[in-house]
This record gives C-alpha cells, sequence and structure tokens, in this order.
C-alpha cells in the first residue's frame, strides 16, 4: 500500500519540482503552529502551552502571550491558533476551543480580554485567522472534533467586521476543514487549504472584504494544512504526514521541501526575514495528545531559503 510520503514524493517527481533544503533553527515546542512575520520578528503559536512567543535570531524563544490564566475553572482545552494586527496595532488572536476571539492589551502576557465570540457560528473548534488592512479578521473552523474521531463535515468561514460583528460570507458556501488562510498582496484574493478535499480554494474579496467566487488553485496529493503566499502568485503548503511543504501555482506544484517524518511534521508555513524569501516551517510530533506534546517539548522550526518574496501578502 503506498504511504502518504510516497504519493506526495511521487507527485513532485512528476511535476518535476525543485528540491529546496530546509533546516532546524529552535526547538523545544508542543504543537508549533500559525507562523508570523510581524514588525521584523518571527512569532508562532506554541500552541499545547497556550502562548504565542518569538524567536530572535540565536532561535531563542520568548513568551509574548500567555492565555494559561483563563483555564482557571472550566475545562475547555486553552489553545490559541491563528492571530494578526488590528490598524491600531493591537494583537487578536484565536482561542480555538473557547470559540473566541481575544485581543492582547499590550502590556504583560496575560493581558487578554475578550474581542469576539464567535460560538454562534462555529461548531467544533475554531482554526486559523488571517486579518485584513482594514482590520477584518476572516477564520477558519474544522467543523467537526477531529480530537473524537467525528466524521468530517463542512463548515463556513467566520469574519468579524471592523465594527466587531459576526458572520459569514454570504457568497462562500460551507468548507471542507478550511485551516491555512491568506490574503493576496493586492487584497483582491483569499486563499485557504481545504484540508478534508485535498485542495487549496480560492476566492474573490472585494473592496469592502466582502468574498465571492470560490473555485479550486490547486489539487494537492495529500491533506494541506497551513500555507502562506509569496508575492509572485505562489501558494505554499504544509502537508502534515505527507513529509513535504509545496509551492503551488495555478500550473501546478514548482517547489517542495522535504521534512523528513522522522524530524517531526511540517503542519505550517510563512515567508519571512527582512526580505520576506525565508520559509519558516512549524514542525510537531504529538497533535492529539495535549499533555503529553507540552510534556515532551519536541515540536521545532525550520527555514529554507526560496526563490521567492512574501511581499505584502498576508499574514
Amino acid at each position: 500500500m503506498t504511504t502518504p510520503v510516497e504519493t506526495v514524493a511521487a507527485a513532485v517527481t512528476a511535476a518535476g519540482a525543485t528540491t529546496i533544503e530546509a533546516r532546524r533553527i529552535s526547538s523545544g515546542y508542543s504543537w508549533p503552529e500559525c507562523p508570523r512575520w510581524q514588525e521584523g520578528t518571527f512569532w508562532f503559536s506554541d500552541m499545547y502551552t497556550g502562548t504565542l512567543k518569538t524567536l530572535d535570531a540565536d532561535g531563542n524563544a520568548t513568551v509574548v502571550v500567555d492565555a494559561n490564566a483563563r483555564a482557571a475553572g472550566t475545562d475547555v482545552p486553552i489553545v490559541l491558533g491563528g492571530f494578526g494586527r488590528l490598524p491600531d496595532g493591537r494583537l487578536i488572536v484565536v482561542s480555538m476551543h473557547e470559540k473566541l476571539v481575544l485581543v492582547h492589551g499590550g502590556g504583560a502576557p496575560d493581558d487578554l480580554s475578550v474581542y469576539a465570540d464567535i460560538s454562534r457560528y462555529c461548531s467544533a473548534s475554531a482554526n486559523d485567522m488571517v486579518v485584513d488592512a482594514d482590520g477584518r479578521a476572516y477564520i477558519t473552523q474544522l467543523g467537526f472534533d477531529i480530537f473524537e474521531n467525528e466524521e468530517p463535515k463542512t463548515s463556513p468561514l467566520i469574519v468579524v467586521e471592523p465594527d466587531g460583528t459576526v458572520g459569514t460570507p454570504a457568497k462562500v458556501g460551507p468548507l471542507n476543514c478550511a485551516n491555512g488562510i491568506a490574503i493576496s498582496a493586492d487584497g483582491s484574493k483569499i486563499y485557504t487549504a481545504e484540508v478534508m478535499a485535498f485542495k487549496i480554494t480560492v476566492m474573490d474579496r472585494a473592496a469592502d472584504g466582502a468574498l465571492s467566487n470560490p473555485r479550486d488553485f490547486a489539487t494537492c496529493p495529500f491533506m494541506p494544512d497551513g500555507i502562506g503566499l509569496d508575492a509572485d502568485g505562489g501558494v505554499w503548503a504544509a502537508m502534515p504526514g505527507g513529509g513535504y511543504v509545496v509551492r503551488f501555482t495555478e500550473q501546478g506544484m514548482t517547489d517542495a521541501i522535504p521534512v523528513p517524518l522522522e524530524n517531526g511534521v511540517a503542519s505550517a508555513c510563512l515567508l519571512g526575514g527582512p526580505d520576506r524569501d525565508r520559509l519558516y516551517l512549524t514542525v510537531g510530533h504529538e497533535v492529539y495528545d495535549f499533555e503529553k506534546s507540552a510534556r515532551e517539548g519536541l515540536g521545532s522550526i525550520w527555514v529554507a531559503d526560496v526563490p521567492h518574496r512574501g511581499g505584502d501578502t498576508r499574514p
């Protein structure tokens, strides 16, 4: 029986994709996710420690946001997902299992309050998020409890408008386990990874933030997870369990970065660095057992130097 790694490797070969090597720069994390490049610094969610962290040039991590105080008096896991900046500089972040968007006040790491309650539209845990230049947040959700082996089902994107209004896009139907999400440099398109559909979906974004015309951008040889865009129209997608991070264009696969499974599972990617030509990869070992993941701390951050730049793409 063909394994996912063999399937992706065969697709890479068939496409004639350029292979690029990655190197590990930092380790000691639970399940790292949601990489970001903000204000000249690399950020990520160390998910099962309930924190957002930054890395310095030597790979040393600093906790910038810590949501663990929210665990008091509740059995809801405190796991931070996608995050981004509002126009006024405040940071907002998805608390996945609380089904909330939190805002960090800019002070102590635990200076957090509720920015938006998205539970009305969130059937299971919320997931990733991208914030546009106007402060509008587009949030993905799994749609089913993957941690309890529920049957997959579709669910809508969730949009938090700049005035705090929460809703779903009228012209974009339910998606099949939407995960990574990103906005093109000119703001005219939004891309998301539909995990259970093995594809990247693109949709048009109007000046007022409205979404429409969802359509296939790329078919993936395995389930895509976190994504990052480049200014040349490429979508970089991590494929957990597939052993690769790959770049797609409308013409097909162009580049591939192998991440052997003995080193962990690549969950997400993003272009960062001073020129945004360094692809950061988050790599984890245990996604289902939260406590074990945090206790063992086997997650790591990798980088690969690539011939493309992130430019003004978001996140």
